[in-house]
């Protein structure tokens, strides 16, 4: 039995379930953005695993004869660590696990300013096939009020070295995070910066607050939050403003009421179709139950 030493609570992106998580970071970076809850209690503070304790854990793995074909690196912004430091990972899992299809990570934008594309595209030669970047929106009003930390510049810049590199990109969208006031422009400002840089993946979750909205609201006192047809209404128009060549998308999330799958823009007349529905009369559709919402 595996006794790898995680710092829980550990997350993952759903599409990561059969990975190993290996853990090389604990907690996230930057912390500061006020819709997320995922690392706030004390013991993830952001730290790092030294190289000794992530090359113990890959042997551990190794011995038990457990066949593992994709790892997933954890925590919150594994990318923050330096080239050299992945590329040690990196170099590791190659020789732990010689068939090995993918690794992937998340990753911030800020993550990437000092990385250049040669340093990026050596990682993916190391196997680094994926990431997962959480833009949540391109309206730089919305990306402040919301404490991001970043803007549509440098979560486009972002997008473009990654994809310069040959690795592929997943991207979240939070559905309702500029509330009513800033919806047009948060679907307006993200659809375009979608068009600019042409994600592999594209998902959307719709923002919650498990634990509720008072540091939300410190930063963003003025919030008016949407109701289901509502947030209905602004994926619909986001969806509308996209322009995509080949992009999977999706809102399966199970923060969504309404599942969504399909392939950009194949299927883009069909999620316009059942969006509608569900705006029109959410009778005639099945929607995900209240209860089995969450983030």
């Amino acid at each position: 039995m595996l006794n790898l030493n995680y710092i829980e609570p550990v997350f993952r992106p759903p599409s990561e379930w059969q990975s190993l998580i290996l853990q090389v970071t604990n907690g996230c970076s930057w912390n500061e953005c006020t819709y997320c809850e995922m690392y706030q209690d004390q013991q993830k503070q952001f730290g790092f695993k030294s190289e000794d304790e992530v090359m113990q854990e890959l042997l551990q793995v190794k011995r038990s004869g457990i066949q593992v074909r994709r790892i997933f690196l954890a925590d919150g912004d594994a990318m923050t660590l330096s080239s050299r430091r992945l590329d040690l990972i990196l170099s590791q899992i190659n020789e732990a696990f010689p068939k090995l299809q993918r690794v992937t990570a998340y990753c911030l934008p800020r993550n990437l300013v000092n990385k250049t594309v040669a340093e990026l595209a050596e990682l993916r030669a190391k196997g680094l096939a994926m990431v997962y970047v959480g833009i949540e929106s391109g309206c730089d009003e919305v990306l402040a009020k919301v404490k991001k930390g970043e803007t549509y510049l440098s979560s486009r810049d972002a997008l473009l070295k990654l994809h310069s590199a040959g690795i592929k990109t997943s991207v979240m969208i939070l559905n309702g995070l500029g509330g009513k006031t800033l919806s047009q422009k948060h679907v307006v400002d993200t659809a375009a910066l979608m068009n600019e840089t042409q994600p592999h993946y594209l998902s959307t979750l719709v923002v919650g607050f498990p634990k509720g909205e008072e540091r939300f609201r410190e930063a963003f006192p003025e919030y008016d939050a949407m109701d289901r047809t509502e947030l209905f209404t602004e994926l619909h128009d986001f969806i509308s403003h996209l322009s995509l060549e080949r992009t999977i998308f999706r809102s399966d999330h199970a923060s969504n009421w309404l599942p969504l799958k399909g392939t950009l823009p194949k299927d883009k007349k069909a999620m316009l179709t059942t969006l509608k529905m569900a705006i029109e009369a959410p009778e005639s559709i099945a929607l995900r139950p209240e209860y089995m919402r969450g983030l």
